[in-house]
């Protein structure tokens, strides 16, 4: 995601516009940087999980193709709201799996087990997904951040031209987020 590429930006523009042949072109020049994507979310689940790389690329676009009033920027704004489509579909897999085994006994985690990109169960997935929505709650550009920063894997650079804001404040929220989200997790 450091490389620049002025072709997918502008095929994100025309797709924006309302071309779909756009999407078309969009869509083998992005599709190997999804799978890294992809695979690197789960590479962080426990091992056996039932999703494969694949079926969460396609999820993915499947849900990408349904954005009828996305305005989309640019590549990073891209593969930030690409990440975010991505954990939702993991947090939603993980709900599912973990619906069984409600009760199960009390979650005891810290934000090196979550946050530090080790595998994580499907009850980590979502008391992770939780705290992120109170912090949503609480601070909803923190929550974005985290968002583009850990599961989008932007750098600082990208994570402030998509949210429009200096790489120093990026810096300085992100380590905000991260002892917030710590305490939270911490709590469980």
């Amino acid at each position: 995601m450091t490389q620049s590429s002025p072709d997918v930006s502008e095929l994100l523009l025309a797709w924006r516009n309302g071309d779909q042949q756009a999407l078309d072109h969009l869509m083998p020049l992005v599709y190997d940087e999804l799978r890294r994507l992809a695979a690197g979310y789960l590479r962080r689940e426990h091992p056996g999980h039932t999703l494969q790389t694949t079926a969460l690329v396609h999820e993915a676009y499947l849900r990408l193709v349904d954005q009828t009033h996305a305005d989309w920027q640019n590549r990073a704004q891209f593969f930030g709201v690409t990440a975010q489509l991505m954990r939702r579909i993991l947090v939603d897999h993980a709900r599912t799996q973990h619906a069984a085994k409600r009760g199960s006994g009390a979650l005891k985690l810290s934000l090196n087990e979550v946050v530090g990109k080790t595998k994580v169960k499907a009850a980590e997935v979502i008391a992770l997904d939780d705290a992120l929505a109170e912090l949503a709650a609480l601070d909803p550009q923190q929550s974005r951040l985290v968002e583009l920063r850990y599961f989008a894997g932007l750098s600082i650079v990208e994570t402030a031209e998509v949210l429009g804001i200096s790489p120093a404040t990026v810096k300085r929220e992100w380590n905000t987020a991260k002892a917030w989200l710590y305490n939270q997790l911490k709590r469980e």
